[in-house]
């Protein structure tokens, strides 16, 4: 099922259960799981890009060796908020995924989550080499938190 906002997504998803998030990329899938309070995203993975069922078989057998339980997936909006192919991309993804799982998904504004991304592991002094390797990761942990703190929010209030 895929959420139309971050409201139903959470009211859609069982309590204890971890939430994955997804930066999805045309050459990678950075992925990142939350604890199961999801209050921590962290990034566990990049998974290479081949055909879409090898990349779904293999992202659903991760989330559920994780325990996931819904699926948040960055949205890759213009600066301006427009949508261009990237967003068409992404949600042609979240419809073939959604066939092959009941996890409810939602969209998350991935607007400089890589810059963010970039930023902090530059702070950690990462290498050049390294940060290639890891910035779709780094990068769905940021959009991952992002939904995660929303939510936390929403349960307060």
């Amino acid at each position: 099922m895929i959420c139309t906002d971050i409201e139903s997504f959470f009211a859609a998803l069982p309590a204890n259960r971890a939430v994955a998030g997804l930066d999805l990329g045309t050459m990678t899938i950075g992925v990142a799981i939350s604890d199961t309070r999801r209050q921590i995203a962290t990034p566990i993975e990049v998974i290479r890009r081949e055909k879409f069922t090898l990349d779904a078989a293999r992202l659903l057998a991760l989330l559920e060796q994780r325990g996931a339980a819904g699926i948040v997936l960055g949205l890759p909006l213009n600066m301006d908020g427009s949508s261009g192919p990237r967003v068409q991309s992404t949600h042609a993804f979240a419809r073939n995924l959604e066939k092959l799982t009941a996890m409810p998904i939602c969209y998350w504004d991935e607007r400089l989550s890589t810059v963010a991304a970039e930023r902090a592991l530059l702070e950690a002094d990462t290498s050049r080499k390294r940060r290639k390797e890891v910035i779709d990761q780094v990068a769905a942990g940021f959009i991952l938190q992002g939904a995660l703190d929303r939510m936390a929010y929403l349960a307060r209030n």
